[in-house]
């Protein structure tokens, strides 16, 4: 019997209507697939449309032509399979740690004496069993990027979708949260797309890591394979000699299209 794919892209094509009703083609002919299980990475330029991409997997948005499959079944709507961890902080900051984490379960018609118990042991797997009493100001960036981890993975989803998600943090931080995303993601190996900028974050997390071109009418030009083995630790993995060859040869092919994206963000800047 075979295993359908967790996502899967074919030829699609993402476009906008701008305000001078020009049509603009963020991303053309776009082929993804993501297996149960595996771990894909997307980088590219600063507006490319990765994270176009993750909203049509997440079903926000629809693309004008091709076609998206979640579990080999055409997506019509929003992708209930998935959990989405946005980059900016999406906590309720009027609510405490624990009950950030339970309203995943709550607006799904869970008991509260069921959700609080459940939240707390999400709490306690990331690492802030000790601070469910604490609302999101008194927290530190990573520590609310672990609340919103937890919201996320409470509610069980097949896909994780995440954006960027530690972008914000410094490069220590990021480094304890890969790890603690790692161990999390070990545990049951839900199909995971994860959109970076940072290429060596997407080498040490990933066993794919997909490379776009610069927009407009970005496509997927790179698809390469980590074998690195697992389990991995993104302190040390960094200093393995595969590793760095894997990096020198997709930057020779990301460092054309980052250039191309940076020369074109500053000819729009002069033009205006």
């Amino acid at each position: 019997m075979t295993t359908p794919t967790a996502v899967a892209l074919e030829d699609a094509k993402v476009a906008f209507r701008l305000a001078d009703e020009r049509i603009y083609t963020a991303v053309e002919k776009a082929h993804l697939t993501v297996a149960q299980g595996e771990f894909v990475a997307i980088v590219g330029p600063t507006g490319c449309g990765k994270s176009t991409l993750l909203n049509v997997a997440a079903g926000l948005l629809k693309p004008a032509a091709g076609s998206v499959k979640i579990f080999d079944r055409p997506l019509a709507g929003l992708n209930r399979d998935a959990g989405y961890l946005f980059q900016a902080d999406a906590l309720f900051p009027w609510k405490t740690a624990l009950d950030n984490v339970a309203i995943g379960l709550e607006i799904k018609g869970t008991p509260r004496t069921e959700a609080l118990p459940r939240a707390q042991k999400w709490l306690t797997s990331v690492g802030l069993g000790a601070f469910a009493g604490r609302y999101p100001h008194m927290l530190s960036g990573g520590q609310r990027k672990r609340v919103a981890l937890a919201q996320v993975l409470i509610r069980d989803p097949k896909i994780l979708l995440m954006d960027e998600p530690f972008g914000p943090l410094d490069a220590q931080t990021r480094q304890v949260m890969g790890n603690l995303l790692l161990d999390l993601w070990s545990a049951d190996r839900k199909a995971v797309l994860f959109v970076t900028h940072d290429l060596e974050e997407a080498i040490a997390l990933a066993d794919r890591v997909v490379i776009m071109s610069a927009g407009p009418s970005s496509r997927i030009i790179g698809d390469w394979r980590v074998t690195l083995p697992r389990p991995r630790d993104i302190f040390e993995v960094r200093l393995d000699r595969e590793f760095h060859a894997l990096h020198r040869e997709i930057w020779s092919v990301l460092k054309d299209e980052v250039m191309k994206g940076y020369a074109q963000s500053t000819q729009a800047a002069e033009a205006v």
